[in-house]
This record gives structure tokens, sequence and C-alpha cells, in this order.
């Protein structure tokens, strides 16, 4: 009986902070995706946390955290370490509360971020650039939160976040059309505070559910801990999906998560989620952050039969998108759905080869890159050539043209060395 009193202590200190909440901001929408519908077979409900006040989840635990914090707390304010969504939500809440924040920021944090948390905080937020990396300014926040009596408001690992992140569950038991509850629910992990809350709170409230967890190949921190049987600190994470990118779930969040299996993960490839980025934007003009897309590239794991007849719940879990980041996304995506590659070729130097070359190519091929990469008096000059093209089964065509002529050439699109130095 006890552990029964626990669990509904729990969803109605949710469902309070869903209503405080209230007070600031309305709740996003649950939405039914038609094309993501058709494209599964199953009914698809997007929850669209991208189009809360700051483009993200994070407002949700950060107001929540400042709600309970801010009556207690006296003297030396409140503090961050963020280079993302957490940093927002902290301005826009110091802000909204009247309340002085300061936040730590790596120096390389792109300009169009630290802009967007100086205007939600305003006069509220001292924004203080520090260090090349995140490690760099989280040191320097716990430094100013001792010396000045700050106090540290931490992106997942806390009680207060969790249970403010889990308000997204309360609204979508709320908002599920005609007493419908999700067979499946795709949630996106970085540190756990989103997957923690919305698992606990669905749990405490009956429904059942299959939980999927949505992580970047390159930041597998809760699988690897699942795993594990243990929190594991990763040696080195990717960075693309910077949203989801940790590289240690948090000891709270892991401690309410310990219960899944390894299999419920699914690492998602980081060029396949630049595809599903742009379909979105593309198609729905949804525009998502790489972490924002983890829930939705998710179902690509599942088959048309897995899904049919489903009702499938994914997080939108942010869309603060920087766009000088979308020359990238769309190579990635190219290159991961076949429709672009590298090739260094041995080009011979002489009138009419370049000629040669280009009728070897079909009507739906076309060159994006051309460049010497050495040239010399010799009758050969290695040459970096980019091709795109409608059809992934072009290049198999392109590539017996290539051999029958003779051409000598490399393909480098899929070596990541090469390709990252000179592409």
């Amino acid at each position: 009986m006890a552990a029964r009193a626990g669990k509904e202590s729990f969803v109605a200190a949710v469902d309070r902070a869903a209503v405080a909440l209230r007070e600031v901001f309305e709740a996003t929408p649950l939405q039914e995706n038609a094309h993501l519908s058709r494209k599964t077979g199953a009914r698809v409900f997007l929850k669209r946390e991208d189009l809360s006040p700051v483009r993200s989840y994070k407002i949700r635990g950060a107001y929540n955290f400042f709600r309970k914090a801010a009556a207690g707390h006296q003297g030396g304010g409140f503090v961050c370490a963020s280079a993302g969504n957490h940093a927002q939500g902290f301005a826009w809440v110091c802000r909204q509360m009247k309340l002085k924040g300061v936040v730590f920021m790596p120096v390389t944090t792109p300009q169009q971020k630290i802009a967007k948390t100086a205007t939600f905080g305003g006069d509220y937020v001292d924004i203080r650039l520090t260090g090349d990396f995140f490690d760099d300014c989280l040191a320097a926040a716990l430094a100013f939160a001792e010396q000045q009596g700050a106090l540290m408001v931490p992106p997942f690992d806390h009680a207060d976040i969790i249970e403010g992140q889990a308000t997204v569950a309360a609204e979508i038991a709320a908002q599920m059309p005609d007493g419908t509850r999700p067979d499946i629910m795709i949630l996106p992990v970085g540190g756990g505070g989103l997957a923690a809350g919305v698992t606990r709170y669905l749990g405490a409230a009956g429904w059942t559910p299959r939980f999927v967890f949505a992580e970047p190949a390159g930041a597998p921190s809760l699988k690897r801990s699942l795993a594990a049987g243990r929190r594991v600190k990763l040696p080195a994470v990717d960075n693309f999906v910077d949203g989801a990118a940790v590289g240690e779930i948090g000891r709270e969040t892991f401690r309410q998560l310990a219960g899944f299996a390894e299999s419920d993960v699914h690492l998602v490839p980081e060029d396949r989620l630049c595809a599903t980025m742009i379909e979105m934007l593309n198609i729905e003009g949804v525009v998502l952050e790489p972490a924002g897309a983890l829930a939705i590239d998710t179902l690509k794991d599942f088959s048309r039969k897995d899904l049919k007849g489903k009702t499938v719940v994914t997080i939108v879990s942010g869309g603060n998108f920087d766009f000088e980041r979308l020359p990238d996304v769309k190579e990635r995506a190219l290159r991961f759905e076949g429709l672009k590659k590298y090739f260094v070729f041995r080009f011979p130097q002489r009138p009419g080869a370049l000629r040669d070359f280009l009728e070897l190519l079909g009507p739906e091929d076309d060159i994006v890159r051309f460049e010497y990469l050495k040239k010399s008096a010799r009758n050969f000059g290695s040459v970096l050539i980019g091709i795109e093209t409608r059809n992934r089964k072009n290049f198999a065509v392109l590539e017996k043209r290539f051999e029958a002529a003779g051409w000598s050439y490399q393909d480098i699109t899929d070596n990541e060395v090469l390709a990252g130095f000179i592409v």
C-alpha cells in the first residue's frame, strides 16, 4: 500500500506542476501526423515540445525547479552551465520570475544560441563564456555557486527537474483522443530527465505502453549503462546531436530507468537522423534540431508489419536549429541515402579528358564538386569529384562505366578520416 501511495504522490505532484505551468504558457499540442501515419501504417502522434516558448521541453524542468526553490533561496541568485536548450529555459524562467541568474557557456557556443539565451533572459541573466568545452564551463559554474552562494540549476539530474519534465506525460494523458492509449511511446534520451519523468508518471497512472528510448549512436550513455547494470561514463561522444550528446546518464535518472532492458534503447545513426530532419522540413514544414528528430527517426527501426494498426506517440523534444548547420545536415542526409558520393580520380592531363569523363554521366547525375588535389607536370593528377544523383542505383551503373573506360579511382564517401580531411 505504501508503494501505491508513493506512486500516487508523484502523479499528484506532477499534476500540480502542470497546473502551475499553465500560468505561464499553454500546453504544447499533441498532433496526429498524416504523413508519418501513412508511411508507417500506424496512427502516429507528435508531442510538439518544439512549440514551447523556448522551442524545447527544457522550460518545464527549469520552471518547476525555480518555483520550488525560489521562496527558500536567499542571496546569491541562480546559476547553470549549458550551451543549449537548458540555458534558454533557465533564462526564460529567470526573466518570467524576475530572478537573477548567471549562465556559463563554452566560448565555442554558436552565436545564435548565445543571442537567443540573452533575448530570453533580458536584464535578469548574465552570460559568461568560459573554456572550450562543457566540462570547463560546468567547473566554472560550480565554483561560482560555491563562491557566491548561488543555487545551481541542473539540466536533468534532480527530482524537481524530472518532475517538471513529467508534465509532458500529464498533458499527453489529457490530450489523447477518445480515451485512446498509446501502444508504443518513443522518448528521446540525453541525460534522461524527460524519459525518467514520463515513464514514471504513466506507469504510476496505470498506462502500459511499450517504451522505446532513442539515443544518438555517438552518445549511447543509457544503452551502455543498462548493458553494464550501472552508470557508465563514455570516453568520448559525438556532439552532432548536441541536445542529447551526454557522456554519462544522470544518477537519479538512471535509478528510475534501470528497470528497462538494453534492447529498449535504439541507437540512431547521425546521418540517418539528418535525412529525417530534411524530410520533416521539406514535407511537413517542421524545423527540428537533431535531438528533436530522434524519436521520429526511430520509427525507421520498425517494419510496417510491426507498426500496422498501432498507436504511437513520439516526443519531439526541440526545434532550436541553427540554419548555418543546414548545408552539413543536407550533405549527411544525401550521403546516408546513397544519393551523393565522393571519388578521388587519377585524371589524365590531356585535352578532352574532362569531356570524356562527362560523357560517362547519366541524365540524373550531376557533378557538385571538382577540385584538383595535386597538379604536376606529369601525365596524371589527383582530382576530387563529388557526384549527386536522383537514384542511388545510378552509382552502380556509373562505377561500371568508369571501370570499362579504364578510369582509376577510389570511392572515399565512407572513409571518415579521408573524407573529413578533404571534403
